[in-house]
């Protein structure tokens, strides 16, 4: 896809949700109920990868949209729809993760790990147990990066925003966006690194290089279902 068409797909999206919340604003409730199902999914999976919790990904969503409804009268339209609804969804998952303890180990029953293993195992179950193992160690690693750059590797990496939009959202630049995106790679695979280093000594297999590629991509596919969040009037 070339610039000049990711531009101008980019420019329509805005378009479409300025003219929902200019609709919303002006008392048409089915026009903030398509917002919600116009974000919803990117909403829960920004909030799923960053809190670890589906329960905390769950309530952070509403809040979110919540919090959105109330707000919309004081939303003037100097950034776009799904930078404000992101900035309040960041801000709320930061707070909810530092109020949890940092966890080294991630639990199988982790749904982050769960959706990635059941999308690329391919009901293939002797696959399914080595990508829950490898996976598990990749999460382990996202886990230990800073809340700033969690953040970053998310926006970018896993909700597909180019690093222009990140930096919007994010409110700094495209160079420091692809630096923390560096630095969150290199920190991942000082961890992963260690980790082999145990496995080599228990005659465990290693980790392919690749793996991190493939959680990207498997975590991609975790779209839920979209749920009414804003009270009927």
């Amino acid at each position: 896809m070339s610039q000049e068409t990711r531009i101008t797909e980019a420019q329509r999206r805005g378009a479409e949700a300025a003219e929902l919340v200019a609709r919303a604003k002006a008392g048409d409730s089915t026009a903030f109920d398509e917002l919600v199902r116009k974000y919803r999914a990117r909403v829960y999976s920004l909030a799923l990868h960053l809190t670890g919790q589906a329960s905390d990904a769950d309530d952070i969503t509403q809040d979110a949209f919540l919090k959105a409804y109330h707000k919309l009268p004081e939303f003037e339209g100097r950034s776009e729809f799904f930078t404000w609804i992101y900035r309040i969804t960041l801000h709320r998952a930061l707070n909810a993760k530092r109020d949890r303890k940092r966890r080294r180990a991630v639990p199988l029953d982790d749904p982050r790990l769960v959706a990635a293993v059941a999308v690329d195992a391919d009901g293939d179950p002797e696959r399914a147990a080595q990508l829950r193992d490898r996976y598990r160690a990749l999460l382990e690693a996202f886990d230990q990066l800073t809340p700033l750059l969690q953040t970053t590797v998310v926006l970018t990496t896993l909700q597909g925003l180019s690093y222009k939009e990140a930096a919007v959202v994010l409110d700094t630049t495209e160079g420091t966006i692809a630096w923390r995106i560096h630095e969150a790679r290199r920190k991942m695979s000082a961890y992963l690194e260690s980790l082999d280093a145990g496995r080599a000594r228990t005659k465990r297999r290693p980790m392919s290089d690749s793996a991190i590629f493939r959680l990207e991509k498997a975590l991609q596919q975790l779209v839920p279902s979209v749920a009414a969040v804003v009270p009927t009037p």
